[in-house]
């Protein structure tokens, strides 16, 4: 990207005509895009414009504080001067800008290796700073005369996202500050933050070979101390995540609808953490252990309505073919992890662990309706005469499973009681009577 530079301007050549589907390569140019597109009040203009950047009909671009310029050629040759302007930042927001760089040890270690963090748009926009335009920011003024975005301003707001797939500190200039001007600036504040910090690790290494503060006397001033801040409130539903299906073509090996799935089932399950950290007796809840990737994948599967695609991935992903995660979906629906090992592990019981199951099955029923059981493996019994079988998890409860098309599958939820286990596979697929069957 050829061109002359002040730290107050940059003007940058003209590009050739974009090449491929996709306008822009990186997180910053498709960020520049997406901005773009869902704050335009008429899309047949940026398409036009759109068109008229792809084909190479945008000339220098003069990139100032507030102001992007160049000349853009018509289809019919005529040529025009196209602006558009973009509200700088007040002093009172750079301020808090540079400080919210400078308290990330990632953004300023990336922005004083003359790199942008993706990240430091959203730490800003939660901080209340727009760095990317939003609806009304970018105003145009062209030669045509148009009063709103024409094809020629389009087409410039377009060729800006080229030029931030090369060098995003552009976007910093618009908005009002050059890269020089700025990267100074973040050195100064960076230096001047870390000689208190230095001094007070200095003076809190003094205090631990001192000893530190006994813990009778930090109880003591327990009553001095600020209080906690009031625990957050409860949203009466998940978040909804942002919509990925924009006219930016995803970067290669990427699929948004499964991205889109992902914080989906990420905001569900956070909605979900929040009311259980906040309910009552929280405290003693036993923290359930993290999910292998093939526990993971049937639990997705079993959340809801999941499109074919996302489920064969899930299927690949988790080492499966589709119909076993058709199965495991439905193991995971009846009882979570524990049906899911119950489905595809077997386990051996020790002799204790055993006769006790065979006491259980003895004494679960009358003798009029005791079903005639045939083991089937250590821990699986297969009742004569119904297409249904009883198997035993290692927490000691009995899920039933029914033969469908030739195959054992989950047939209802656990119980105890291994009578009421198979009573409920009945209830719950119609299927054959299990109870009384013949000798």
């Amino acid at each position: 990207m050829s061109g002359y530079a002040h730290d107050d301007e940059r003007t940058f050549a003209a590009l050739p005509p974009a090449r491929g589907s996709g306008f822009a390569r990186t997180w910053w140019g498709r960020a520049w895009l997406k901005a773009l597109e869902d704050t335009a009040l008429d899309g047949q203009q940026l398409k036009k414009g759109r068109k008229h950047a792809r084909e190479g009909a945008v000339g220098a671009v003069s990139v100032r504080p507030g102001r992007i310029t160049a000349v853009v050629r018509d289809d019919d040759g005529s040529s025009y001067r196209s602006d558009v302007l973009l509200q700088e930042l007040s002093a009172d927001e750079w301020d808090r800008l540079l400080d919210l760089a400078v308290e990330s040890a990632g953004h300023i270690a990336a922005l004083l290796d003359h790199e942008m963090p993706p990240h430091l748009v959203e730490d800003a926009a939660a901080a209340g700073l727009e760095l990317l335009p939003g609806i009304g920011d970018l105003d145009p003024e062209c030669g045509c005369e148009a009063w709103d975005h024409c094809p020629h301003t389009a087409a410039l707001c377009y060729q800006v996202a080229r030029l931030l797939d090369e060098d995003p500190f552009v976007l910093l200039l618009m908005r009002g500050r050059g890269e020089r001007a700025l990267l100074d600036e973040l050195q100064g504040r960076s230096a001047a933050r870390a000689a208190p910090a230095a001094r007070d690790s200095a003076e809190e290494e003094a205090g631990a070979e001192a000893g530190g503060v006994p813990a009778a006397e930090a109880f003591a001033a327990r009553d001095i101390l600020p209080p906690l801040p009031a625990p957050p409130m409860l949203m009466s539903e998940p978040g909804v995540p942002p919509s990925l299906d924009t006219e930016t073509d995803p970067a290669p090996g990427v699929d948004p609808s499964a991205l889109e799935f992902l914080a989906a089932d990420a905001a569900g399950r956070a909605h979900r953490l929040l009311a259980e950290a906040l309910a009552p007796g929280h405290e003693r809840t036993v923290v359930e252990p993290s999910l292998t990737v093939v526990q993971d994948a049937a639990r997705l599967a079993a959340a809801g309505s999941v499109p074919s695609g996302i489920a064969s991935r899930l299927a690949t992903g988790s080492g499966r073919r589709r119909a076993e995660l058709d199965l495991a979906t439905r193991a995971w629906r009846y009882g979570g992890a524990a049906a899911l090992s119950v489905l595809e592990e077997e386990w051996t019981p020790d002799a204790e662990a055993l006769a006790r199951a065979r006491t259980l099955l003895a004494e679960a029923w009358e003798d009029a309706d005791r079903p005639v059981l045939r083991p089937a493996g250590a821990t699986r019994w297969t009742v004569v005469g119904a297409e249904a079988q009883l198997r035993l998890g290692e927490d000691g409860r009995w899920w039933p499973y029914r033969k469908e098309r030739g195959h054992w599958v989950p047939a209802g939820p656990a119980d105890q009681d291994p009578a009421a286990a198979l009573a409920g596979a009945a209830g719950e697929g119609g299927g054959a009577t299990v109870t009384g069957a013949a000798r």
